[in-house]
């Protein structure tokens, strides 16, 4: 098949795309970008391109390519494709380019039509598309936007319109802890494993094992089993090392790469100093629960670790956006906070989360690591984030005294809350 015949079925799937009903997605950017290079990046499947095409094109005459597809991905003279493209979409305003990373020398193309007048729409599933990397590649300006897996209240877009009362929520809310975000799930209803378990073996053969030469490729889908079967948990490379039978440097490194790939992410542990910062454990965060349901060697859930995962994902995306950092807190007994939020040098808020709160010595422990953290950090806006309560309470402990606020999950993530200001 031919360049201008895959154009042309590329074509058809982009116009399919857009006559579908759109769930909107919450996402900002300008609404006048000029020639800047509009750059989407995140998960694999995760609505990237549908995005795009029908929230920042918004029915702008515009060309597509999708470079998922080894022929268009081989093509080694690109003007050989900018021809073809005429052929199909005659006189575009916009040109998105499709998983971009598959391209090779992409960043050379892309400047050369910046520089020639034409407005840039890119999306890929590698994070070195917004890491510090992406300023050597792009001599232009360009404006960031990550596309990940539904929000609750996406999800829940999808699922009524109708007021619900509070005690509907947390059932919602378990729906969505189940079966996740992504949107061929949520939408098509399709099958959860089958289609999760495909995904991850895509994501770690084309964007990991066959990128980067990866010799034992067991290994790397070993290390990723265990990390999605033990999400809200503190490692180090020595730890996992052991764990899976390999090197601290290869664990590092595989690492890197599941996060470059958006299937986890990690929270440093909080510390005045850099230095100590690096070098501490991190806790790792599956990017979306559904992974854990359907992958996970455990047979019960977890929901106080699904919890505390939901929260990290809701504030990863602030984060993202530049709007905070996020790290958490462990004292040298052991005692923990989930979240410390920091804008700049101050630190806004702590955040502790637990689904269940009615045992008095969970309560206890809960409260006193916010004491004691709110202490040591001089932060007096402290969070706990529950399954359903909803209420202040002034504590107590060791002649530490705060106010505490008590919120329901849901009401963080629909933003009917905000605890992180």
């Amino acid at each position: 098949m031919s360049c201008l015949d895959r154009l042309y079925l590329q074509q058809r799937e982009m116009q399919n795309k857009v006559q579908i009903p759109y769930i909107y997605r919450t996402i900002s950017h300008p609404e006048d970008i000029g020639n800047l290079i509009t750059v989407i990046t995140g998960p694999r499947r995760a609505g990237k391109s549908t995005a795009a095409l029908c929230q920042i094109i918004k029915g702008i005459p515009a060309a597509y390519i999708n470079f998922d597809d080894e022929i268009l991905a081989s093509v080694t003279d690109f003007l050989i494709l900018e021809s073809a493209l005429r052929q199909v979409y005659g006189d575009y305003k916009i040109l998105m380019l499709d998983e971009i990373q598959n391209l090779p020398k992409w960043e050379l193309i892309v400047n050369r039509l910046q520089r020639q007048g034409v407005r840039i729409v890119i999306t890929g599933s590698n994070a070195h598309l917004l890491s510090s990397e992406l300023a050597t590649h792009l001599t232009g300006r360009y404006i960031p936007i990550w596309i990940l897996p539904f929000s609750f209240s996406e999800f829940m877009a999808t699922k009524t319109d109708t007021k619900l009362i509070s005690s509907e929520y947390p059932e919602f809310l378990n729906q969505y802890i189940e079966t996740g975000g992504y949107p061929e799930i949520v939408l098509k209803k399709t099958d959860r494993d089958s289609y999760l378990n495909t995904l991850i073996q895509a994501v770690l053969f084309k964007d990991i094992i066959r990128r980067y030469h990866i010799r034992s490729p067991q290994a790397i889908e070993d290390l990723s089993l265990y990390l999605v079967s033990n999400p809200a948990s503190e490692y180090s490379y020595a730890n996992l090392g052991e764990l899976t039978k390999m090197s601290t440097n290869t664990v590092k490194k595989y690492l890197q790469y599941l996060h470059q790939s958006f299937l986890f992410f990690s929270i440093p542990r909080f510390s005045w100093k850099a230095r100590e910062q690096i070098s501490s454990n991190k806790k790792i965060y599956v990017i979306d629960t559904g992974f854990y349901s359907a992958r996970s060697i455990r047979h019960s859930l977890q929901i106080g670790k699904m919890y505390e995962n939901l929260t990290a994902i809701h504030l990863y995306r602030q984060e993202l956006s530049g709007m905070c950092r996020i790290s958490y807190w462990k004292s040298q007994q052991g005692e923990e906070v989930d979240f410390v939020i920091q804008s700049g040098p101050d630190i806004k808020s702590l955040i502790q989360v637990s689904f269940d709160i009615s045992n008095p010595k969970t309560f206890q422990r809960e409260i006193r690591a916010l004491l004691k953290a709110s202490k040591e950090l001089g932060c007096n806006r402290l969070v706990l984030i529950t399954e359903s309560e909803e209420r202040t309470i002034q504590a107590e402990w060791y002649g530490i005294k705060r106010m505490i606020q008590v919120v329901p999950l849901y009401k963080i993530l629909l933003g009917m809350i905000n605890a992180f200001d």
